[in-house]
């Protein structure tokens, strides 16, 4: 499986690495790794979803092979938000496109998928393990008030966004990790033999934790309404770890066109169980891709 690669540069002059895949009048398809990935992880289901989908993954900022900016705020919501539509821009012109998502690439998508000018451009979108921020927000502040129970059940599987914060502590650690130790703690909470090395584990996590500095608290403080503008899909991992499944409740709650899938995983099912993952996806964006070919 042959991809294309090229640089996609951002509104605020940083270079995003971008690789392409498939035939380009295929439906598109665009995927957007977590943290502490980077694009490498999607390349078990890129293997399936390549048959149906032209699909186009890239390293975010400070990931993998792109450019890393030197502030903190280069890392918001909004920018975020900008450099997936410069990656679409450059890649598909002004084609409609399907998106799916993992963690923190899930976490940043949301900004796009609750844009109203994006109406149209988005034909669907496949969430994994990440929530939108604003709706996170909401639903803490109503379980704190109604069922402190699973406040503090969320709370304390998020216990790591709190030590993010801290200026010196995430990234210094990440200085410690070996990219065989990282991988030896995926195996352990995947259960799967067969999982790959990342050699830049180091540097997509010294910098990645910049994603949760720039917009956490600003967000779980000043929560936005924000409703989408595309089908959502949430693929629920039973025994996701980090994200647990009571917010995918307040999701439904700010979108028209709602569906929801439980897939029997932890938190990386996109590298243990890839053909589940892929054919959620698949079956999900081919459901809404009537207009995939129209432009906007």
């Amino acid at each position: 499986m042959q991809a294309q690669t090229q640089w996609v540069e951002t509104s605020d002059r940083q270079q995003l690495y971008v690789k392409t895949w498939g035939e380009k009048t295929a439906p598109a398809l665009i995927l957007l790794h977590g943290y502490p990935d980077n694009q490498v992880v999607w390349k078990r289901v890129i293997a399936v979803l390549v048959q149906d989908f032209y699909v186009v993954s890239y390293d975010v900022r400070g990931a993998g092979q792109s450019s890393i900016p030197k502030s903190i705020r280069a890392y918001s919501l909004a920018q975020l938000a900008a450099d997936l539509m410069a990656v679409a821009n450059a890649v598909l012109g002004q084609r409609a496109f399907h998106l799916a998502a993992h963690d923190w690439g899930s976490i940043q998508s949301w900004e796009a998928v609750t844009d109203p000018e994006l109406k149209g451009r988005i034909l669907s979108y496949s969430t994994i393990s990440g929530p939108c921020l604003d709706h996170a927000a909401f639903w803490m502040r109503k379980q704190f008030s109604e069922n402190k129970i699973k406040f503090f059940k969320q709370m304390r599987k998020s216990w790591y966004i709190a030590a993010f914060q801290l200026p010196a502590l995430a990234p210094t650690v990440w200085q410690f990790f070996q990219p065989e130790q990282w991988r030896q703690v995926v195996m352990r909470l995947e259960r799967d033999q067969d999982i790959a090395i990342n050699p830049n584990i180091r540097k997509d996590g010294r910098y990645g934790v910049n994603l949760y500095r720039a917009n956490f608290m600003p967000r779980l403080l000043k929560p936005r309404q924000r409703y989408a503008i595309c089908p959502v899909q949430a693929i629920v991992l039973k025994y996701d770890q980090f994200v647990g499944a009571e917010l995918i409740d307040e999701m439904s709650l700010w979108v028209d066109d709602f569906q929801r899938v439980e897939l029997a995983a932890n938190h990386w099912a996109i590298l243990s169980q890839p053909q589940a993952v892929a054919t959620a996806i698949r079956d999900f964006a081919l459901g809404h891709s009537n207009s995939h070919a129209a432009v906007i």
